[in-house]
């Protein structure tokens, strides 16, 4: 549908940890083949590259032409390892992918606000900024990825949004890895934004091993979309789908 003021429900599709390497060619573009028909837009979780090179990019980029409709994404860890993700950026986003980084947009009339996240664990489990400055750092990075989500999600003035992340926000989606990593799969800190400022969903990838869904104390859905993930799920999915409906203006 080209007109977006006449569309009463828009559907979202989501994934993360596509984890596309040298040898990804021709594997990404089947999973994601039945979403042009399923989806107005495709939501990417980050770890879209598996080693952050640029020869990755351009092979995720030759994957994703086969989708038609709008994509957006965040960057994940391993979009990072090679030391230049400003290069994956820009690689994708030549490839008409949508790249947040603490930004917001709008699509087919639904706000959409992103950023990577970061590190720290949860509830009573979370990293206090106080001691080295190493641990310091740590700390504030994870509030500046916090701060970035809350200032994108504080422009957007549309009826329906949609925060995505890479690291979890809570500690509920994260259940089912070792109890060891769970403070290397997100931070308690990211929630903050969307209880000051509601969203319909957030979805996030990295927890390859983590539980599907969950809610923030404020009752936000958050959506684990890790592809291995949802590979493990009945019908095994290769992205969710959540349909927003819309008001007639």
């Amino acid at each position: 549908m080209s007109d977006d003021k006449a569309r009463t429900r828009v559907r979202i599709a989501a994934v993360g940890d596509l984890h596309c390497r040298k040898t990804s060619m021709h594997a990404i573009s089947p999973l994601l083949e039945s979403v042009n028909e399923r989806a107005d837009v495709l939501v990417l979780c980050g770890d879209l590259t598996d080693h952050g090179t640029a020869e990755e990019a351009h092979i995720l980029a030759k994957e994703l032409a086969a989708v038609r409709i709008p994509k957006v994404a965040v960057l994940g860890n391993h979009d990072f390892e090679a030391g230049h993700p400003e290069e994956v950026v820009s690689i994708l986003c030549q490839a008409g992918v949508e790249m947040l980084d603490g930004e917001a947009i709008e699509i087919c009339g639904v706000g959409f606000a992103g950023t990577k996240g970061f590190i720290g664990g949860f509830g009573r489990g979370t990293l206090g900024g106080w001691g080295e400055p190493g641990i310091k750092r740590v700390v504030q990075e994870a509030m500046d990825e916090a701060l970035k989500l809350e200032a994108a999600l504080s422009r957007l003035r549309t009826e329906h949004r949609i925060a995505i992340l890479h690291y979890a926000p809570i500690r509920e989606t994260v259940e089912g890895e070792p109890l060891e990593i769970f403070p290397y799969l997100g931070c308690g800190r990211l929630a903050e934004p969307l209880n000051r400022y509601p969203v319909d969903a957030l979805f996030h990838g990295h927890a390859h091993h983590g539980s599907p869904e969950g809610r923030t104390t404020a009752g936000v859905p958050v959506y684990n979309v890790a592809l291995p993930l949802l590979r493990t799920l009945p019908e095994s999915p290769t992205y969710r789908l959540l349909t927003l409906g819309l008001s007639a203006s």
